[in-house]
């Protein structure tokens, strides 16, 4: 008889498993999502998180473009460059990393510093050079997977954009209009991703590395709100050089 950890899940079980990996471990559940989506932090609490959580956006092209590099066929190639040209734009409409200096800009940031680097708290730093060198060097079936926690992300941009609007008179719609596009590129993404691991891990190991990557990737955006939670809330210890609210 067949153990069950070796037998080859059915694509709709595979899925059930990503999903689960969601629901128990995606970052709409920590504490620092909670307070900001529920108005509790301050301007200079949410200044923080927006300028670290910069990085993450302005490295996602990088990640990106390094799976394109090593994408077998013209026709995930072009599935991937679509990916690229919703973060960085294609010259006649502004993507991604552009819409989210929108955002930092709103909240009275300067471009200049937020660009720079220097006020990024270490940990966030690690966190993101992490997934990029996991999209680099892993295999192509594991980088995909790396990218479903876009599964979860439509309900956390419905419960963000609303709760902020509501609670702080310091963003406007203008300010998080970044989210709006993200409402149907997401699901997009996650179309095509799901199919291609569904379909391409044909092992029970190759799926069970697609369940660690999501796990992985689940992880380190967990990781960036720790982070960002033990500088700015409590016991509130930003590191020498990161960001202090009021002292840009």
């Amino acid at each position: 008889m067949q153990d069950e950890t070796d037998r080859l899940l059915a694509p709709d079980e595979l899925e059930a498993q990503l999903r689960a990996i969601g629901a128990e471990r995606y970052h709409n559940l920590h504490p620092f999502h909670r307070l900001l989506h529920g108005g509790k932090l301050t301007k200079g609490q949410v200044q923080a998180w927006a300028l670290n959580r910069y990085y993450y956006q302005a490295s996602i092209p990088a990640k990106d473009a390094s799976l394109l590099a090593r994408l077998p066929t013209t026709a995930l190639r072009r599935e991937w460059r679509r990916r690229l040209e919703d973060h960085d734009g294609d010259g006649s409409k502004p993507g991604g990393v552009e819409r989210w200096l929108v955002l930092t800009r709103g909240l009275s940031l300067e471009d200049s510093y937020v660009t720079s680097l220097r006020g990024l708290l270490p940990a966030t730093r690690f966190a993101v050079d992490a997934y990029v060198h996991f999209v680099r060097e892993r295999t192509v079936l594991e980088a995909v997977a790396s990218s479903l926690t876009e599964m979860f992300s439509p309900a956390i941009i419905s419960e963000r954009v609303s709760g902020m609007l509501r609670a702080y008179d310091f963003v406007d719609e203008a300010t998080l209009a970044y989210f709006t596009p993200r409402l149907t590129q997401a699901p997009q993404d996650v179309a095509f991703a799901l199919d291609y691991v569904t379909r391409e891990a044909r092992s029970r190991e190759q799926q069970e590395q697609v369940l660690a990557a999501l796990r992985f990737k689940c992880d380190l955006l967990w990781a960036q709100l720790d982070a960002l939670h033990h500088a700015y809330v409590s016991p509130g210890l930003p590191p020498p050089g990161a960001f202090v609210p009021g002292i840009p």
